[in-house]
Formats: structure tokens, C-alpha cells, sequence
């Protein structure tokens, strides 16, 4: 089960990390307190959403385009043909140490118009799970669906 508050967290975290910015500049800028906004970025708390509309304000970001990022994830995730399995469960694949986040499943799948997406499903814990998906550039789609 994908929750929706962490792929929304995944998202925003996402956006500000490829801005290069801290939590504390698009706290500061959303008007919402550093702890909070990390508590929002870890899936802990759901933000209302005139906290969301905010914080994407910070971020430069539109909140439809946000929520249409967070919609094709679930979507996916809704797709995905096999349920979570914790990597320690699969022989072929050997864990480091147990602190490491581990990948279950991995692909990519076709949704919509817009192309191919790549999807990572982490196994954080046995309750939690975090879903990733990045849409795949022409030059990247190649590669991906040769491996």
C-alpha cells in the first residue's frame, strides 16, 4: 500500500533537492517551520492544502504539476505486477547492512501520453515502503528497457 502523504513528501523533497536548496531557505520562503516542512518531506505529516499550495509557491513549483507527479506515482504503484519483497528474502541479491534502503522491485512502465516511466519501489521497513518514479528521457529509455 502506497501512502499517499510519503509520495507527496518524496516529491517535494525531490523538487527542492534538485534546486539545490535547504530545508531552511523553502521553510523560511513558505512560511512554515524547518521541522514541519521535514516532517512533510518524511511522509510523516499530510500538509493541508493551503500548506501545499505554499510550499510549492517556495519552490517555483505548480501545485497541479505536483499533484500530477504524485498521481502518476500512485498510478504506478497501483500497476506494479509484483507485491513488495524484502531484497533479504531474494538469494541473487546480497545486503550489506540492514541500515541500507533496499530496492523490491524495479521497471518501467508505459502511462499515458507522456512516455515511459522508470519506477523504484523501496522496502524501508516491513510497514513502509517508498515509491519513485522519474520519467524516462529518449536517450535513458535505451538502456533502462535493454537491462
Amino acid at each position: 500500500m502506497v501512502l499517499l502523504r510519503r509520495v507527496i513528501g518524496d516529491a517535494l523533497r525531490a523538487r527542492r533537492q534538485g534546486q539545490h536548496r535547504t530545508l531552511r531557505e523553502v521553510s523560511s520562503a513558505a512560511n512554515v517551520s524547518l521541522g514541519y516542512l521535514s516532517e512533510i518531506e518524511r511522509g510523516q505529516k499530510e500538509p493541508s492544502s493551503e500548506l501545499l499550495a505554499a510550499i510549492c509557491d517556495a519552490l517555483g513549483a505548480r501545485l497541479s504539476e505536483l499533484l500530477r507527479e504524485v498521481s502518476d506515482t500512485v498510478a504506478l504503484a497501483e500497476q506494479m505486477p509484483v507485491g513488495l519483497v524484502p531484497v533479504a528474502d531474494q538469494p541473487t541479491e546480497p545486503v550489506a547492512r540492514p541500515a541500507v534502503r533496499k530496492v523490491a522491485a524495479q521497471g518501467v512502465r508505459q502511462v499515458g501520453a507522456d512516455g515511459p516511466v522508470s519506477v523504484a519501489v523501496r522496502q524501508d521497513s516491513p510497514l513502509k515502503a517508498t515509491l519513485r518514479a522519474t520519467r524516462v528521457r529518449p536517450a535513458e529509455r535505451d538502456v533502462v528497457c535493454a537491462a
